[in-house]
């Protein structure tokens, strides 16, 4: 490693989350981490769902939704109380949701009625209905396609509850509304709904489909986190919702090794790392054979084979220049073996079409994203994680403060200009979705998801 290269890792550790020179200008890393951590000590309730709404695990527990609800999920109303989730229901299209799904003509007829049981059942569930679909999204879970995400909405902002504060409050309609997402994309994406006309139907269905996108994920992301568009090939890192930096990345290939959406926790970061080459290289494409009998061009591409009993051959590249893996990994582990990690055939990301992958991500300027992640978790000082990347060894650094990640699918989001654009439905994924717009509300939706888990044996030899 020349002396230039190392100055200028320790001038992009010094500058660690720099997004840009416009940006720099306007607010430095520093004084962004200094102004999220201020943000959190002066937060007051209940200004908050969190604090407004906190899960009260010491409450005693009653059978209902999801089989463990602290409060009933049918309550008593008033005609008042029940006029104001009338409005609600009036209005939700806005909200990218169906006016159909929802029995208004019913609340109505009981509204006029006067207060009654038949009034607390009818507006109850429909209050529940409306938390579902604001909360979970509306899409069932078979329109989702390898979408994998856990969203942890469900167990911290649970129905009755939120009822319960409504009611209290008086405020149905700031209550419900609170459910929404708190990223800025979903606030762009209902405007835009609301900008565009009625007669460009299929325009607002891609919009609405995208909007619930955001529902699928959690309400808030947190203050610090890494979150890649697989269909925008970009990976930005996040804090306060303000991109610092934006990396171009290579995702999978259409097919059995598509990217699925994930969301996980980066718990590590490996620089120069070691790859153990998949049996399916070893022994279907005669690597480790060649890497016995040619020991020459073994060393000079960094390959290292073990031959066991039965003749059960192991490969492994070590750490280099070449190494399939780059010059770093980020430990994100998920069941389907997917992960961030650099490659020597950094002249792929200058082509438009960065589908090439066998399912994980593969990030330019991946170094620095190292160094970032090790500086940001309090795995390493910035000199430390300079060192250690420049060494040419294998070494893993646990971060103490662990960063999530989120792998996603939108094909309408703002881009890293900003701007609001489409984005290719590369893993056609919008058809499935766009359909369940025009399909009944679906009751009682799964959480999970029951497609196959595809571990794929990643081949960071893909199309490089």
């Amino acid at each position: 490693m020349t002396c230039r290269v190392r100055d200028w890792l320790m001038a992009s550790a010094v500058l660690v989350l720099a997004g840009g020179a416009a940006f720099a200008q306007e607010s430095t890393p520093e004084a962004l981490l200094a102004q999220a951590a201020q943000d959190e000590a002066d937060e007051r309730a209940p200004q908050s769902m969190e604090e407004a709404f906190p899960r009260m695990v010491s409450d005693p527990m009653v059978q209902g939704e999801y089989g463990a609800e602290v409060v009933p999920l049918v309550q008593p109303w008033t005609p008042q109380q029940a006029s104001a989730l009338a409005m609600v229901m009036r209005g939700i299209e806005a909200e990218g949701l169906n006016r159909s799904d929802y029995e208004l003509a019913g609340l109505l007829a009981e509204i006029g009625r006067g207060a009654s049981d038949a009034l607390n059942e009818i507006a109850s569930r429909n209050f529940v209905w409306l938390v579902e679909d604001l909360r979970d999204g509306r899409t069932p879970m078979s329109a989702r396609k390898q979408w994998f995400v856990i969203d942890p909405d469900r167990d911290l902002y649970r129905s009755g509850e939120l009822m319960r504060a409504a009611l209290e409050s008086g405020d149905i309609a700031g209550t419900l509304m609170q459910l929404n997402p708190s990223h800025p994309d979903y606030a762009r994406l209902r405007q835009a709904l609301a900008d565009t006309p009625q007669d460009e139907v299929e325009k607002r269905k891609l919009i609405r489909a995208n909007m619930d996108r955001w529902r699928w994920l959690a309400r808030d992301l947190g203050s610090q986190y890494l979150i890649t568009n697989v269909p925008e090939y970009q990976l930005r890192l996040t804090v306060n919702d303000k991109i610092i930096s934006t990396y171009r990345t290579i995702v999978g290939k259409p097919g059995r090794t598509a990217t699925p959406q994930l969301a996980e926790m980066v718990e590590g970061v490996v620089f120069n790392p070691t790859w153990t080459v998949p049996q399916s290289i070893v022994v279907g494409e005669g690597l480790g054979q060649k890497v016995l009998s040619n020991p020459a061009w073994a060393r000079a591409n960094g390959y290292k084979a073990t031959k066991g009993e039965g003749g059960w051959i192991t490969v492994v590249q070590q750490p280099g220049p070449g190494n399939s893996l780059g010059r770093m990994k980020l430990e994100m582990p998920n069941e389907h073996a997917i992960f961030l990690h650099d490659t020597p055939s950094r002249h792929l990301f200058a082509t438009d079409d960065r589908a090439l992958s066998h399912g994980c991500i593969r990030t330019e300027r991946a170094l620095e994203l190292a160094i970032t992640m090790a500086i940001l978790g309090k795995g390493a000082s910035k000199e430390e994680a300079v060192e250690i990347a420049t060494s040419g060894e294998y070494t893993l650094v646990p971060i103490e403060k662990r960063l999530p990640v989120y792998i996603t699918y939108f094909t309408m989001a703002s881009d890293i200009d900003g701007e609001l654009a489409t984005f290719k439905d590369i893993y056609e994924r919008d058809a499935p979705l766009l359909a369940s717009l025009d399909q009944p509300r679906v009751q009682n939706r799964a959480r999970t998801s029951d497609e196959e888990v595809i571990v794929i044996e990643n081949d960071p030899r893909a199309a490089g």
